[in-house]
């Protein structure tokens, strides 16, 4: 006599299914990684082709920002009323086409129409790709979402190792571009094969009150946080050379030292995240954080300044994964609300980088250290405010 299956158990289709939609929005996080990444990369190239300096092809990434921030906001709320695979599919196709036609553009207004528009789908793969696996996977949701993270990390890495292969291929950037298309193509085709993991209900959902306050507050915290992982990835490198720590040389390898140990730490934060709290991890990563950048702005030695990197790199693995996961434990993810997520994680990434831009310049490197320390003060002090907060009964969900 075969033993009984519990009601509650997952059948073996059910399992076989949530696999299938995990493993696909790791690749798709991958294809995100190449995407976004293989700008920075293929600039002059593309200051080339439309015959532009780079002062004018800079334009590109306001561009691609301006896109990013219109796809998180307005296809955050598809997701929520459309099943969500379908949302993905027309975003994935208009990806592919528009890596596609990037390197082809010859005018420089063309390439912003087009910048435009793959920051769009960039926005809406983001939104959607937390926001389908925190459905998928709400039982385990942090494990699944560091591990999402991490591939996403994979995608950055390769993505330079791509455009110098293109460069050495066929002196030019097309085939690099073309080969992320193709690999986007192929996941909007072979999407419709899954079925979309089911939504929150908002038509019934109540709306507590605090939660507006606590969307609002993590919102801020995301903006924060996101903000230093940008500016210290983005501006390390300038900051070795100019207080004499590090060659040209060194300080590159540098750089690819703090994005190693950030792709490295959300691959370690994997099984942490099955052992320990959310809160806990989030205090824990943003205190050793902050303890690095001491490390780095009161010792000021070369040793220093290379361990207090990667440790940074380490304890900012997890942060951003991890905000979901403690979101989704205090109160129902929709579409709009992974939306709000993703757009203060997005003007952290444009806002903290310019006013380190600003003040090192005219105030010298050590505001890198200055303002990281301050941003990452609030993002703590914000997250403490946060979890002073009610939490809300699991369905109820922020709506406007």
């Amino acid at each position: 006599m075969s033993p009984t299956r519990n009601a509650n158990q997952p059948s073996p289709d059910h399992r076989k299914t949530k696999t299938a939609q995990t493993a696909f929005y790791f690749v798709a996080f991958i294809a995100l990684g190449l995407t976004t990444n293989s700008l920075g990369p293929t600039l002059m190239a593309l200051s080339a082709h439309t015959k532009t300096g780079l002062e004018a092809i800079s334009l590109v990434f306001v561009a691609r920002s301006f896109g990013y921030l219109f796809g998180s906001l307005w296809c955050g709320k598809l997701f929520d009323f459309l099943p969500g695979h379908k949302v993905l599919q027309v975003s994935l196709l208009l990806m592919a086409a528009m890596l596609a036609l990037t390197p082809l553009a010859t005018v420089l207004w063309l390439l912003l129409a087009v910048s435009v528009i793959l920051g769009a789908t960039e926005g809406a793969l983001d939104v959607g790709g937390n926001t389908l696996l925190l459905w998928a996977r709400s039982d385990n949701a942090g494990h699944y979402l560091n591990a999402l993270h991490f591939f996403f990390g994979v995608g950055s890495l390769l993505a330079p190792l791509l455009v110098a292969f293109s460069l050495t291929q066929s002196q030019d950037i097309w085939l690099s571009y073309w080969l992320i298309a193709a690999l986007v193509l192929l996941l909007s085709l072979a999407l419709p094969r899954l079925p979309s993991p089911l939504p929150v209900n908002h038509e019934t959902a109540a709306k507590p009150p605090g939660e507006m306050r606590l969307v609002v507050l993590l919102a801020l915290v995301f903006f924060f946080y996101t903000g230093v992982e940008v500016s210290f990835g983005g501006w390390i490198y300038t900051y070795a050379i100019a207080v004499e720590a590090a060659t040209i040389t060194s300080a590159a390898y540098l750089t690819s030292l703090f994005w190693a140990a950030l792709t490295l730490g959300r691959l370690l934060a994997i099984p942490f995240s099955q052992r320990f709290r959310p809160r806990a991890i989030l205090i824990t990563d943003l205190a050793g954080s902050l303890l690095c950048l001491l490390l780095i702005l009161l010792s000021r030695s070369t040793s220093a300044l290379w361990a207090g990197t990667c440790g940074l790199g380490l304890f900012m693995a997890s942060v951003f994964p991890t905000l979901f996961v403690f979101a989704e434990q205090r109160m129902a993810i929709s579409g709009r609300i992974a939306s709000w997520f993703i757009i203060g994680a997005s003007l952290g990434c444009k806002i903290t980088p310019y006013l380190i831009g600003h003040y090192f310049v005219r105030q010298g490197p050590q505001s890198l250290l200055w303002i990281s320390l301050a941003s990452l003060l609030l993002a703590l002090s914000t997250l403490l405010m946060a979890l002073r907060l009610p939490v809300t009964q699991r369905g109820e969900a922020f709506s406007s």
